[in-house]
């Protein structure tokens, strides 16, 4: 397949859906997922890989509906690395079920790291609500194949959080969420995002983290917006050789 630049470098335009080209990945769980690069990169360059994993309202299988809201304000992201002629490669694979297996989140990776000039050892993962969810179930499964998570308005189980506590993390919440609670959840084995953070500085972590007074759940626009995000996803390097490189080697 062709690879699908998105615009030309330093230009600060909105981005349409259909320059997101599709794909399905190339395995038995057959993931469908959108992807742009936002610059060609110079021959040879590696590019940083952002990874959007949806709410659970944009489940299905038409490769489609995952990108409504402008991605949920996720491809900001797009228009702010456009702007400074950034190269990184943007994906939002597609899940079913209101949940995000890691092997799925997992599959769509491998295929845009064939498919793509990507370095895997500068693969972010974000997500929103649901999506928030399964980037620390992501996190969990594959504790040494990410530079950074950025969960928002998200949830998870204590357990695990000591394998993740020294992974980068930038989490959001809104403080006075009326979807999934800051520090309960749903009030049951999952806990929000006071609670989690609490659990990685308990386990030696330095999370960042972000809660706006008086916002509710969807606080994912003003998120992606925020000035710092990108630059600070941009840096996030592993110290060690990436995750995801061939098909046939191990993830850890």
């Amino acid at each position: 397949m062709s690879l699908l630049v998105g615009g030309s470098a330093g230009a600060a335009q909105a981005v349409d859906d259909a320059e997101l080209a599709k794909y399905w990945s190339r395995d038995a769980l057959h993931v469908p997922y959108r992807a742009l690069l936002t610059a060609r990169p110079a021959r040879g360059e590696h590019v940083p890989l952002v990874v959007f994993l949806h709410g659970d309202w944009q489940d299905g299988e038409d490769n489609e509906a995952q990108l409504d809201g402008y991605g949920n304000g996720s491809m900001q992201l797009i228009d702010q690395a456009r702007k400074a002629g950034t190269p990184l490669l943007y994906i939002a694979p597609q899940t079913t079920d209101g949940y995000w297996p890691p092997e799925r989140v997992a599959a769509a990776i491998r295929d845009a790291v064939h498919t793509f000039p990507v370095d895997t050892q500068r693969i972010v993962i974000t997500g929103i609500s649901d999506g928030g969810t399964g980037v620390w179930d992501t996190l969990k499964r594959y504790p040494k194949c990410f530079a950074a998570g950025v969960p928002m308005s998200g949830m998870t189980e204590p357990s695990g959080l000591r394998h993740i506590a020294q992974i980068p993390q930038w989490i959001f919440h809104g403080a006075e969420d009326d979807d999934t609670d800051i520090e309960w959840g749903y009030g049951g084995a999952q806990v929000g995002s006071r609670v989690i953070v609490r659990g990685l500085r308990a386990f030696g972590g330095a999370p960042k983290y972000t809660e706006y007074a008086g916002e509710k759940h969807v606080i994912w626009s003003r998120a992606y917006n925020e000035a710092e995000l990108l630059p600070w996803i941009l840096a996030q390097r592993l110290p060690y050789p990436g995750c995801f490189v061939r098909r046939d080697r191990q993830d850890d």
